[in-house]
């Protein structure tokens, strides 16, 4: 695996996002082949640390998606293990290995207004609705949808029902949250606006984003570390440090740091497609 050098942005009054050195979540040899026996991943190995964005790139098929629902224990390895080395503990001395996950679609129930979507998860961990309200509505305020905690999804705007999954990702407080091309749907401009909002929250909630995308410019201006994957089957190919400080404005998307990483990480792509098809010659 081939490790890219890295470049300094240099930001006005730049505040440096955390470089935490333990392993939050570490995946050793993982490897799946479906019952058609379809090869999916093959031996990857990947740690993830807190507090990071860590961005999984590649293109499509060529397992992100199967990978991250792995790790949500959706579903199981073939081969390998994924474990969690930093995990804390609750009051039962269990583990502490609390997820969110935010789909392709916001898969809202239609028949449930905001606030009750994002109370979901709560209603199905046993929590009463009088006594979680507060913190709901935290959520909502976070994602900027306060005064729409009694509308129901029909009302909403593609973006505003994302914001919604997000929320209800966000509302149990969650180790790592996990994302799935949620944003890759939407037009451009609400999506460059959710990735604005993402990394907010990102700084606000000291959050450990691990996130799926075939974007190559959306990676780099949300990710701390991005994987490149090649395809069939999956593998880390390479790994890139973005080592641009947050917060990261506007400005970092036309700056030539942030052009100098799309080329470098597209350029990775563009050598893991290669790779993948000399292989299955």
């Amino acid at each position: 695996m081939n490790v890219l050098p890295t470049f300094e942005a240099k930001p006005p009054e730049p505040v440096e996002a955390p470089a935490p050195s333990r392993a939050l979540l570490r995946l050793a040899g993982v490897s799946k082949t479906f019952t058609n026996m379809t090869l999916a991943l093959e031996g990857v190995d990947l740690t993830v640390r807190p507090g990071e964005f860590l961005t999984l790139l590649g293109p499509s098929g060529c397992g992100k998606s199967t990978l991250l629902k792995m790790i949500a224990g959706l579903s199981t390895p073939t081969t390998g293990t994924i474990d969690w080395p930093a995990s804390s503990y609750d009051a039962l001395g269990e583990p502490d290995r609390s997820l969110g996950f935010v789909f392709q679609e916001p898969t809202l129930l239609p028949w449930r207004t905001v606030f009750d979507n994002v109370y979901l998860p709560l209603m199905l961990g046993g929590a009463r609705r009088r006594d979680v309200r507060e913190r709901i509505m935290e959520v909502l305020a976070q994602v900027g949808l306060t005064r729409f905690a009694d509308a129901y999804p029909r009302e909403l705007s593609g973006g505003m029902r994302m914001r919604v999954s997000v929320a209800r990702a966000m509302v149990t407080n969650p180790r790592i949250l996990l994302m799935d091309e949620p944003f890759a749907a939407l037009d451009e401009i609400t999506r460059t606006k959710l990735n604005k909002d993402l990394l907010e929250l990102f700084a606000k909630k000291s959050l450990t984003v691990i996130f799926v995308t075939h974007s190559v410019y959306e990676s780099v201006y949300l990710s701390s570390r991005i994987v490149v994957m090649s395809a069939h089957p999956g593998r880390v190919s390479t790994e890139i440090a973005i080592s641009a400080p947050y917060p990261r404005s506007e400005d970092f998307r036309v700056s030539p740091v942030y052009n100098d990483y799309c080329r470098r990480a597209s350029e990775a792509l563009r050598e893991a497609i290669a790779q993948s098809h000399v292989e299955s010659e």
